[in-house]
């Protein structure tokens, strides 16, 4: 079976406190897109799990979340029958977009369906959070708030059509990173995460771009100022609102024409400031994660 990992974007995060276990307490609008990596599962007579990817310096052992996402459910359901897998990345790696997470997403509904174990996506959910905090968004998908490290969904409403563009530096930026760089307490202003959700419940989309605001972005930015660069490229060829996705370096553009989406793409290979430029749309079909 051929499964497809969807990307996301971050249409709004805030960090609300850090925890006492050292977790970060967040309050974010998550957005499916499409974009997304490839993921083929099959059955094979060797037991254990053999995993190639299309790119060399993806780790193809337990330090792959696919990798231990098939693990997981395969040791929970003691899975005596080996399985191949075949991941090809399309979505930048470190990026803020969730890839590693959605493949993990992708991996366990493969497995699910695959050896008929049955379980439901609100079960599927509950075991993906053990394996990273994104998962059980990317099981879910389309749009939803985030609260508590991530894993506490509420679903919204599809946000209006729109299209997006993709930016991404040559540089990678860890979650990790964007922690240290975060100056939690120096925070004033923060983004403004409920009315944005009203926006989207009464498909404003002019509401919900101008809303659009992350708190990793000034420390990130600060580190890596071609961030701020791709943004003014978007923002001054007609996008709505320019921000970047999660931990970043991504940035998106929210766009309600196409030509000007397309001008703005053109603009930024031009520029060189992206090593990836991709011009999609949003994703708000639910169903299965195929």
């Amino acid at each position: 079976m051929q499964l497809r990992a969807f990307a996301k974007i971050n249409l709004g995060l805030d960090v609300v406190r850090k925890r006492e276990d050292g977790y970060h307490e967040v309050k974010m609008i998550m957005q499916t897109i499409q974009m997304y990596d490839l993921i083929k599962i099959e059955k094979c007579q060797e037991s254990g799990i053999h995993l190639t990817t299309n790119l060399p310096y993806v780790p193809v052992d337990e330090r792959n979340l696919v990798y231990r996402a098939a693990k997981l459910l395969m040791d929970e359901f003691q899975i005596q029958q080996g399985v191949t897998m075949d991941l090809k990345k399309f979505i930048p790696v470190s990026a803020g977009m969730a890839g590693g997470s959605s493949d993990a997403a992708a991996t366990m509904v493969g497995i699910n369906h695959l050896f008929e174990l049955n379980l439901s996506t609100e079960e599927l959910m509950k075991r993906g959070v053990t394996i990273g905090a994104d998962v059980p968004y990317c099981i879910m998908r389309g749009t939803a708030l985030a609260e508590g490290i991530g894993e506490i969904l509420t679903p919204l409403p599809a946000i209006p059509f729109c299209y997006i563009l993709i930016g991404k530096p040559g540089v990678n930026v860890s979650t990790k990173t964007a922690y240290e760089n975060l100056n939690l307490a120096g925070i004033k202003k923060h983004p403004r995460i409920d009315d944005m959700v009203e926006a989207i419940c009464r498909q404003d989309l002019k509401g919900m771009a101008e809303l659009m605001e992350n708190v990793f972005e000034p420390g990130i930015i600060r580190e890596y100022p071609v961030i701020q660069k791709i943004k003014d490229r978007m923002l001054e060829h007609g996008a709505m609102n320019a921000m970047m996705s999660g931990s970043g370096p991504t940035v998106f553009g929210v766009f309600n024409d196409r030509r000007k989406m397309e001008r703005a793409a053109d603009s930024l290979k031009e520029s060189h400031l992206a090593k990836t430029v991709f011009a999609t749309r949003v994703f708000n079909i639910g169903g299965k994660n195929k």
